[in-house]
């Protein structure tokens, strides 16, 4: 006999709510939808106070490291920022208005395809807090409802915004299920959203590798997700040294638990001489660390020996592979071997290049004189994102309002029958 565990009850009550609210939602005019998010701005910053001292509280508790505590760490800056996402959102185009296509059929039938909300998206995360937000802002201006675990370092933080948001949806006579947050940190609740069939639509899971795989492994939901950021920076040796300076600061250390932040750096043999001592005393003034390959020992012989896992890692912290490549060719190469279809780059002033590489390059993302750093819904103009698309369906790169929707058809005739 099959007993029902009270996570499976909550997550069940959370869905049928959340369903109800979805419906509603879809039908709910752009206005409508985008006083919401605006009133969940305004509660936010209402909140602060409350919110802040939940995550002093959860900052307390944590003994994690410090690019973790990076992540998990708001302050009045980034709380504000959390509510000026919500207005950015609230002021997009409403992606249910787009035009996706219209065609008339020689029997005179008229076809449109229009945009359509998911339904009942799942968000799983972990440690920052800003996520239950954006995901928050991206399925309310989509028209979609949003059930929301975060991990156990965030919870009261996660607690105490979600409390704003329900504010806003209340004062703006928007459903208070459209934003659900998990009643606890059971995991037996994560578990109940990934077997949640014909209650969510859609899973998303944000967060270190660990938890990705065991979403894409366990859920009966679809899943929408990305690999591990494993991102990387190419200087060509047609490479403007000061830009290459520059940019690799920012994508390195502007804030190394992103899952954008360049992990490992692949510079050009021809310039590799000059232009590598430059760059390594660089990061090393910021505090950065190297896993180097015997040609970049060669040139800067004091720097680490890379391991063989070296450049699959991930770091999160204040790390860099380095390895001297042959050419744009053999860059992609080794990107193809160790990179994880998330971001990468490339530093040069030669146009042909550029190109071959943006063209040879099977990331979500790739950038030409751009800081890797740059991968993010904000500012892409999305407003936030829900996360970064790795996969090959449905949705690549930053993903939001617009990616998280769908598409129906509407078949307008005049007594047409098919013979």
């Amino acid at each position: 006999m099959h007993i029902e565990s009270e996570p499976t009850r909550q997550l069940q009550r959370a869905a049928t709510a959340a369903r109800d609210a979805a419906r509603l939602l879809a039908r709910t005019p752009a206005a409508g939808r985008d006083a919401g998010l605006r009133a969940m701005a305004a509660a936010v910053r209402a909140r602060a106070p409350e919110i802040l001292a939940a995550n002093a509280a959860d900052l307390a508790a944590s003994a994690a490291s410090a690019a973790f505590r990076d992540r998990l760490a708001l302050n009045p800056a980034r709380l504000e920022a959390i509510a000026a996402g919500l207005e950015a959102v609230a002021g997009l185009p409403d992606p249910l208005a787009r035009d996706l296509g219209r065609w008339t059929r020689p029997n005179g039938l008229a076809i449109s395809r229009i945009p359509a909300p998911i339904g009942v998206i799942g968000m799983i995360y972990e440690s920052r807090p800003n996520v239950g937000a954006d995901a928050a802002a991206i399925c309310l201006k989509s028209g979609n409802a949003v059930i929301l675990r975060g991990g156990s370092d965030s919870v009261r933080s996660a607690t105490a915004l979600n409390a704003a948001i329900t504010d806003g949806l209340r004062s703006a006579g928007l459903p208070e299920a459209a934003v659900q947050i998990a009643p606890g940190t059971d995991r037996a609740y994560v578990a109940a959203m990934l077997g949640a069939v014909g209650m969510i639509d859609l899973i998303i899971p944000r967060g270190g590798k660990s938890l990705v795989e065991r979403v894409q492994r366990e859920a009966r939901v679809p899943v929408l997700a990305h690999a591990e950021g494993l991102c990387h920076t190419y200087v060509h040796a047609d490479a403007d040294p000061d830009m290459a300076r520059k940019v690799l600061a920012n994508a390195k250390m502007r804030r190394t638990g992103i899952c954008a932040a360049t992990e490992t750096l692949l510079i050009d043999r021809t310039i590799a001489p000059s232009l590598l001592p430059l760059l390594v005393a660089d990061l090393r003034a910021l505090d950065c660390t190297f896993r180097a390959d015997p040609a970049a020992r060669t040139i800067v012989p004091d720097l680490p020996a890379a391991t063989a896992d070296d450049f699959n890692t991930e770091w999160h912290d204040a790390i860099l592979s380095i390895a001297v490549v042959d050419g744009v060719e053999t860059a992609l190469t080794h990107i193809a071997q160790h990179g994880s279809g998330h971001t990468d780059a490339i530093i040069t002033n030669d146009p042909t290049a550029a190109r071959q590489f943006l063209q040879g390059i099977d990331s979500a993302v790739a950038l030409w004189n751009a800081s890797t750093q740059f991968c993010d819904g904000g500012e892409f103009g999305f407003g936030a994102e829900i996360g970064i698309a790795t996969g090959r369906l449905h949705a690549r790169g930053p993903v939001g309002p617009d990616q998280l929707t769908t598409y129906r058809y509407i078949v307008e005739g005049t007594g047409q029958v098919r013979p």
